[in-house]
């Protein structure tokens, strides 16, 4: 078997930890902890992420928010729902997902950040959600692990009822909260519903095929 090879390294901020880049071959994965975040053979869930959102989204020019670049992929699959309206925000807390991104992974997913409906923050996506009140058609959340993460303790506050309420305000009435999770969580369901959402859970593959495992991902609309 060909082994990893590391390609570089990067702090995940307030948490003393770090994420680790690999590669062999075409193949590339993140990882943390010991733990792989994510692997460019695996991102049906993150596609779905994307497509199962916008396609709820009623408006002729939506404004999209994501939270987490990862590699790429949920934004690219953003951008094809989208065609040729409406723009997206990208929030990104570590820089060098950006530069992963730009150097090396751009091509798996049709280069999305070169895209100029995109626009790249390098910042907690909380800070935007905090600042924003009626702004977004849609925010979609693929950060950490889900409810319950693993790089980054900060994340948490994204998840609770204070945090799902802020998301709330930052999005337009009727508009939708999508929320990527590496497993089902019952409590954050009921979590959602007790936040002034209409919930729907979907349970996709990670990969596009029938073998694998799942992944979940929460729709919450405004009501």
């Amino acid at each position: 078997m060909i082994p990893w090879e590391c390609i570089d390294r990067a702090d995940v901020p307030d948490m003393g930890g770090e994420l680790i880049f690999y590669k062999r071959a075409g193949e590339y994965s993140i990882r943390a902890n010991g733990f792989e975040l994510m692997n460019s053979r695996s991102h049906a869930s993150e596609d779905a992420l994307a497509t199962l959102a916008i396609e709820r989204v009623l408006a002729d020019n939506p404004k999209i928010l994501i939270g987490g670049l990862g590699m790429g992929y949920t934004l690219s699959a953003a951008l094809r729902c989208l065609e040729k309206t409406g723009y997206i925000h990208v929030a990104e807390l570590v820089p060098a997902v950006v530069l992963w991104n730009q150097k090396h992974l751009g091509h798996l997913s049709g280069y999305p950040l070169s895209d100029p409906r995109t626009r790249i923050f390098k910042t907690d996506i909380a800070h935007i959600i905090r600042r924003k009140c009626g702004v977004y058609d849609a925010i979609l959340l693929d950060v950490d692990n889900g409810p319950e993460g693993l790089t980054r303790k900060d994340n948490d506050w994204l998840y609770t009822t204070q945090g799902l309420i802020a998301a709330g305000q930052a999005i337009k009435s009727g508009g939708i909260l999508a929320i990527w999770s590496s497993s089902p969580n019952e409590v954050f369901t009921k979590r959602l519903k007790n936040s002034g959402f209409k919930v729907e859970t979907k349970h996709v593959r990670a990969r596009n095929s029938r073998k694998g495992g799942h992944h979940t991902i929460w729709l919450a609309s405004k009501i």
